[in-house]
């Protein structure tokens, strides 16, 4: 029976032991989505404790890099687009780090900049120009869109470079373990990953995910990509109510929490304060940090 099952998984993982792709399986085919979020809970809290961190991230437009402005409160600048060639991504870092004062800034997708440089020799050195005009780190990188990840991840690593967040582009089907396995490899290889954002960043409308596959995704992904510091939510993509459950369910890091502080409906209506609010509601501690992973206020 699955609650036997659980119990054995349990008393294995509190024994160190590393949770087995056939146990992930199991969990992830697993009706008991009460008993894999407690696992998850269990694992998330020996991390984290009741730590939940947040960044208040302002976008900007690869176009409008030179005449963008953001919030101050922003605790990221992030820079989206794909840039035209080499020259124009370190122009558009350079030209947003110039004003963003000190606020940290990220930019590009990692299959974006391998495609610009043209070669793993290419892309550490344009890492390296890119990070000597003051980038922070790589936006993102999606497990499922890099052909070569780990060779990927070491030139970003060769060139001095960092990456934000690890990313998964579209839901895995039937189940998401193997790319949570490559996680949980690529860490043990590079020791790249601050944070791992398994939930998928373009949503299938003709197959979208339910929030009970979110849930039991999230709690997989703190189980099986053990090595991984935290595990991630997109706020702005995924919304206030799923970040919570999510936090509930071994998340412990939310991003893209909008940076500005308008609030039209009344103080307790502001970003700042409902990403706050939820993060209590969860029976845990808000604590907001910026794009380098440096704590700006508990």
């Amino acid at each position: 029976m699955m609650t036997a099952s659980l119990d054995d998984i349990r008393s294995r993982l509190a024994a160190g032991s590393v949770l087995a792709r056939d146990d992930a399986e199991a969990l992830w085919a697993s009706r008991d989505i009460i008993g894999l979020g407690m696992l998850a809970d269990e694992a998330r809290r020996s991390r984290h404790g009741d730590r939940t961190t947040f960044v208040r991230v302002a976008e900007v437009p690869l176009e409008a890099a030179e005449t963008a402005t953001w919030p101050e409160s922003a605790g990221e600048v992030r820079l989206v687009g794909r840039p035209a060639d080499a020259d124009a991504a370190v122009t558009a870092v350079r030209l947003v780090v110039r004003r963003a004062g000190g606020i940290p800034v990220t930019a590009y997708s990692l299959p974006d900049l391998d495609a610009v440089a043209g070669s793993r020799d290419g892309l550490h050195a344009l890492v390296a120009r890119l990070v000597d005009v003051g980038l922070a780190a790589i936006t993102e990188a999606p497990l499922d869109l890099v052909a070569d990840c780990r060779g990927s991840v070491e030139g970003v690593l060769k060139g001095g470079g960092q990456i934000s967040r690890f990313t998964v582009h579209r839901a895995a089907l039937p189940s998401p373990v193997a790319i949570m396995a490559e996680a949980r490899a690529l860490q043990k290889a590079t020791g790249a990953m601050r944070t791992f954002a398994p939930l998928p960043q373009e949503i299938d409308q003709a197959r979208p995910t339910t929030g009970y596959d979110d849930a039991r995704t999230i709690a997989l992904a703190r189980l099986l990509a053990d090595n991984v510091p935290s595990i991630q939510v997109d706020w702005a993509l995924y919304g206030a109510k799923l970040a919570q459950v999510a936090l509930l369910f071994g998340a412990d890091d939310l991003d893209a929490v909008p940076a500005s502080d308008e609030a039209p409906d009344g103080h307790r209506r502001s970003p700042l304060e409902e990403v706050r609010r939820n993060v209590r509601a969860a029976a845990l501690v808000p604590v907001e940090r910026d794009g380098r992973f440096a704590i700006r206020h508990a």
